[in-house]
């Protein structure tokens, strides 16, 4: 017992005296979360559009200044000739443009239907498609309010609808893409600060060639690994601590579940996250290299097969297949639960369970790579 306090003890005094690590414990993940949260922004508004007006009457141009209600649309360009669609598309001055037609006005009071053309920068597929939900939301709402005050006209108040939609919105009411970020942000700091502190701890020891002097003193592996982690894990708590506060204060995400589950769950992963470093750390010889296998291992699965970013339902059966071996797939769907939904631990439990293995899994490899080296 004595001889592991000593090794948490100095592992405590060596993370103090290391600058870098210090920085990379405390403000990276600080700053990760900055410009992950306000960088990646799924939130289309404030589209810049031209308006080629060429019925020029009051109900064209009530139908123009209405786009201003809406905070997707900002009406920038005034428009007076097709040639000048091109310009402004082409030179990404303008993200979508309307022409209406000469008899736009006449066609409105005879009731019969207008067409409105309707040009799209679809340069990014995910922008072009929800500005085109917009625009679609947008005209149903305008025709409606027409046909309501044709209507009035002849003493109907109120126009039958067939189907009426209502619409409720659970978990993220103002469908914020912060809200559904951040806690996937929260994962893959973790993920990548955990094996990166650990893997360079040890490997440093390798460096200066004191793990020799380790190796043939009375400390036994075990203690050596858990030593050498424990610290890491408790910095590793206060570290997601900070960054839930920052994601409270500047993200406005509230954490609905249980904090329990949210602490025991974050417990399990960064165990297995401080074990994945362990083993890389026994299999690399230098901190350079050490941190380039992290960071190839850590943050290009944790991006592209846990979910984060790009929903896993929609590719290929076989990267499917093959994302069931990062963590972070699991660790997202629990966080994600306890967070936005409040969801108890029966949503969940497979996830835990999956998160669970994996940690078991590479603590114990790492140590029986570790006790080769020692």
């Amino acid at each position: 017992m004595h001889r592991l306090a000593a090794i948490i003890l100095k592992e405590f005094n060596q993370i103090k005296r290391d600058k870098r690590t210090l920085l990379l414990l405390i403000f990276f993940p600080a700053f990760l979360l900055l410009i992950f949260g306000y960088a990646i922004d799924f939130d289309v508004k404030n589209v810049e559009i031209g308006v080629l007006d060429l019925d020029n009457s009051k109900e064209s141009r009530e139908f123009i200044e209405k786009f201003t209600l809406y905070d997707h649309f900002i009406l920038k360009y005034h428009l007076n000739t097709f040639k000048e669609i091109d310009y402004y598309l082409d030179s990404g001055l303008a993200t979508l443009c309307i022409v209406i037609p000469e008899d736009f006005s006449d066609e409105l009071k005879q009731g019969d239907n207008v067409s409105i053309q309707i040009i799209i920068d679809g340069t990014n597929s995910n922008v072009g498609m929800t500005v085109l939900g917009n625009l679609r939301a947008y005209i149903t709402d305008y025709s409606n309010n027409l046909s309501a005050n044709a209507l009035k006209k002849v003493g109907i108040h109120k126009e039958p609808v067939p189907v009426e939609l209502i619409p409720r919105v659970w978990y993220n009411q103002e469908l914020k893409s912060a809200k559904f970020l951040i806690p996937g942000l929260i994962g893959f700091i973790m993920m990548i600060v955990c094996v990166i502190t650990t893997a360079l701890s040890i490997v440093r020891e390798k460096e200066r060639f004191t793990i020799e002097q380790i190796s043939v003193s009375p400390i036994r592996p075990h203690e050596l690994i858990i030593g050498k982690t424990f610290p890491y894990m408790i910095i590793s708590l206060i570290t997601m601590i900070l960054i839930i506060i920052l994601g409270i204060i500047l993200f406005d995400v509230t954490i609905k579940g249980n904090l329990i589950y949210l602490f025991v769950t974050s417990l399990v992963f960064i165990i297995g996250a401080l074990g994945l470093g362990m083993m890389i750390s026994a299999i690399t010889d230098s901190q350079q290299v050490a941190f380039m296998v992290s960071i190839i291992v850590t943050m290009l699965p944790s991006i592209i097969l846990s979910g984060f970013i790009f929903p896993l339902n929609s590719m290929p059966k076989i990267i499917q297949f093959i994302s069931y071996i990062v963590p972070l797939r699991y660790y997202l769907v629990i966080l994600r639960s306890i967070i936005l939904k409040g969801s108890g631990l029966i949503s969940f439990w497979d996830q835990l369970i999956y998160l669970t293995i994996f940690s078991s899994i590479m603590i114990i490899v790492s140590s029986i790579k570790l006790k080769k080296i020692l």
